[in-house]
């Protein structure tokens, strides 16, 4: 079946309308959420409010997502080096997750969005945690799109927690070392319950995956843009679902 975005636009210079098959839908979509700071910096703005407009593309991609059928939307809202940065922008990108919250949960749940978050929340703020934990009792029973966001997650930690995971169940003997497969390890990420990405987009002109899923990421189809977080919307989006239904995933094997 296909459907025709007559209102969704490309890029300059690009076709007026894009045609989508809505039977070769990536069911998970991952974003790395790049250039907020670059877009502010571009406009003679501070930092915090690339981060602020950045909030608003979060909306724009979700109900995009929604729409077009993708089951899982998982954002890379903030990386485990991401503490490294000025602790002013620290605190506000600490707070984005409870003014998105507050602004946007009424009508997630209405769409019948699940929220999860995947990262580590010991070191996060307690208001920033309390508001992530809100959103997800609230939306536990939603069977619609998955909104997953990656909030204080680094891969190389994910990886290796899980690794001495399973090394103290085979200490203990809950687990042989022939035990120990690729789908066991895959299934015991913190995204073990959920599809691998399909598709992973990368906004802002960098060409690098910056320590994000990257077991999970093996076999994604990659898709990057010169545009900034700030610009992302839904022509964007379909754009790289249209590129993704133009290749081939073989996987290692022969089309």
């Amino acid at each position: 079946m296909i459907k025709l975005f007559k209102s969704w636009r490309k890029k300059a210079n690009a076709p007026e309308a894009m045609a989508t098959d809505l039977d070769n839908i990536p069911k998970h979509v991952a974003i790395i959420m790049d250039g907020n700071g670059r877009w502010a910096r571009k406009l003679g703005l501070p930092r915090i409010v690339g981060h602020r407009n950045g909030m608003k593309a979060v909306k724009r991609a979700t109900m995009a997502a929604d729409e077009l059928g993708i089951s899982v939307l998982t954002l890379y809202a903030f990386s485990t080096e991401n503490w490294k940065r000025p602790k002013e922008e620290v605190d506000y990108l600490m707070s984005l997750p409870q003014e998105f919250l507050a602004l946007e949960l009424e009508e997630l749940i209405e769409k019948n969005v699940q929220v999860r978050m995947m990262g580590h929340t010991d070191e996060l703020p307690s208001h920033t945690f309390a508001a992530m934990e809100e959103a997800m009792e609230r939306t536990k029973q939603n069977t619609g799109l998955i909104l997953n966001f990656a909030l204080n997650y680094g891969s190389h930690r994910e990886i290796t927690e899980t690794v001495r995971g399973i090394a103290e169940k085979v200490k203990t003997g809950d687990l042989s070392p022939e035990d120990i497969t690729e789908q066991l390890l895959g299934s015991s990420l913190l995204s073990g319950d959920l599809p691998d990405p399909d598709l992973l987009i990368r906004t802002g002109g960098e060409l690098r995956l910056s320590n994000f899923m990257l077991w999970q990421t093996a076999y994604s189809e990659l898709w990057f843009t010169d545009l900034y977080w700030p610009e992302f919307g839904r022509a964007q989006l379909v754009e790289a679902v249209s590129e993704y239904q133009r290749r081939t995933r073989r996987y290692g094997g022969l089309s």
